[in-house]
């Protein structure tokens, strides 16, 4: 059950990712939902990462926790 939410989670942040690059879909209140629930375990990770980064870590770095933990579970 744990594992199966989890990937529900990475697939919520890989269309996160994919309609940041859509500005005009962002704005729309179902994407904004979206992003909200991708963006909360982001957070923490991006607060430890250096300002200023060309391109954003963040996705991948929670995808890999989050495969880590579906092999676990």
């Amino acid at each position: 059950m744990i594992g199966w939410l989890l990937q529900i989670f990475i697939y919520i942040v890989i269309i996160d990712v994919i309609l940041s690059w859509i500005p005009e879909v962002r704005r729309q209140e179902w994407a904004q939902t979206l992003h909200k629930i991708a963006d909360a375990p982001q957070k923490p990770i991006r607060d430890l990462l250096p300002q200023g980064m060309p391109l954003d870590p963040t996705p991948m770095i929670v995808i890999l926790i989050c495969q880590l933990l579906v092999s676990l579970f």
